[in-house]
């Protein structure tokens, strides 16, 4: 297979197996219906994108029915608060002329920010059900995908954009030559193009390998970024580390030469030579790393279950999915997965069909244990969950075993 980015030969190095729509959580009728795709990740060793070889039709995976809503968690409410800010205050100067578009803006968690402030906005989400959300909260939405057509028609519309924003949706998008044709149409010329996405170095130290599924169609490095958005006059002026999803890094980009470049670029480039994040081989070796923390948790579940303990899942994450189907963890394993967004009640998880249940039976009765699939928010968690903890329940991970 060819690169999506360089058109230069991929190398897939492994497979995950037959994966299900990560998203997808369904009703006991669909099980039969159900989609699988082989879920490989590959690595162009000429641009550096770290990507999985085949992505199901978006339309299976944004839907009317999407269950990802990003205010359900506070931390996300004050992360989003605060990149808002720091947007406006490094790059909104004209206050009466300013135009912020999102892409993939979910439902408004972001955008709310500068709505609040009578800032002129424009979200671009291809999910209705989410869409609809964010209309409802004040935040103007374009239910679409976003490309030189929809750049085009919101040009003619609302003129040009100061700042386009994307947060955990860039690494969705299988076509970035599109997006960087697309952004040069809609940005001023001092405009800045700014996403963040999970970081291809953190998932590679921690070995998180549940970042990869059917939405992730990439997995970035600040290498990547680079050599993706050059061709169309972009360049980096700034990397930001951030702590959400895990280990994130925010890229900020703007046409060449248009604003003055940070000494975080340099630094954070060399530090991925380094890391070999330009290396075939450092790719190989996370394939084994993965194996190891696959026989890892299997037998840590395994033995507890043998010793008779309760087991279940906290929180139905896209995450999750990844890590029961390549681990082959089933009901006889994890009882049940509990999760606070209502649209998922009462379903079951793709492709191992464990039941999903309101959070308020987690705390009906406890379990021994509790497999955390949300462990980017661990610490917001087991605040929340001191009780289950000093009862002796234990939370466990495929990261931190």
């Amino acid at each position: 297979m060819k690169c999506r980015v360089c058109q230069n030969k991929i190398n897939t190095f492994m497979s995950f197996g037959k994966m299900p729509i990560a998203n997808a959580f369904l009703n006991k009728e669909d099980f039969e219906k159900e989609y699988f795709f082989d879920l490989s990740p590959a690595f162009c060793e000429k641009c550096f994108a770290f990507q999985i070889e085949t992505q199901p039709d978006p339309q299976l995976m944004f839907h009317d029915n999407y269950a990802f809503f990003s205010k359900t968690s506070k931390h996300m409410q004050e992360h989003f608060k605060k990149y808002a800010e720091w947007v406006e205050k490094n790059f909104l100067y004209e206050k009466e002329n300013t135009f912020v578009v999102e892409l993939g803006s979910n439902d408004g968690i972001l955008l709310e920010n500068f709505a609040l402030k009578g800032i002129k906005h424009l979200g671009i989400e291809p999910s209705a059900n989410v869409a609809e959300v964010a209309k409802k909260n004040g935040v103007n939405t374009l239910i679409n995908f976003f490309n030189q057509d929809i750049a085009n028609k919101v040009l003619k519309e609302y003129g040009k954009a100061d700042a386009i924003l994307a947060a955990n949706v860039m690494c969705h998008i299988p076509n970035l030559n599109e997006i960087s044709k697309s952004a040069k149409i809609l940005l001023k010329d001092k405009g800045v193009l700014i996403f963040e996405d999970p970081y291809l170095g953190e998932m590679i130290k921690k070995v998180s390998y549940d970042q990869i599924y059917d939405e992730h169609v990439y997995i970035f490095s600040a290498l990547a970024v680079e050599n993706i958005f050059l061709k169309d006059d972009f360049e980096l002026i700034d990397l930001l580390p951030q702590i959400t999803h895990g280990g994130s890094m925010r890229y900020v980009l703007c046409k060449t030469g248009m604003r003055k470049k940070s000494e975080n670029v340099k630094k954070i480039l060399n530090n991925e030579r380094k890391q070999n994040l330009d290396k075939l081989f450092t790719y190989i070796k996370f394939k084994d790393n993965c194996e190891a923390s696959k026989k890892r948790l299997l037998d840590i579940l395994n033995e507890n279950k043998q010793k008779g303990k309760k087991i279940v899942g906290y929180a139905a994450t896209s995450k999750s999915t990844t890590i029961l189907n390549y681990c082959k963890i089933g009901p006889d394993l994890i009882e049940y997965i509990c999760d606070t967004t209502q649209i998922k009640h009462n379903k079951y998880s793709p492709g191992m069909h464990i039941p999903i249940k309101p959070y308020e039976e987690f705390n009906k009765k406890y379990p021994d244990i509790a497999v955390l699939f949300a462990w980017n928010h661990k610490t917001e968690i087991e605040l929340k969950e001191k009780k289950f903890e000093k009862k002796g329940g234990k939370f466990i991970s495929h990261i931190y075993l």
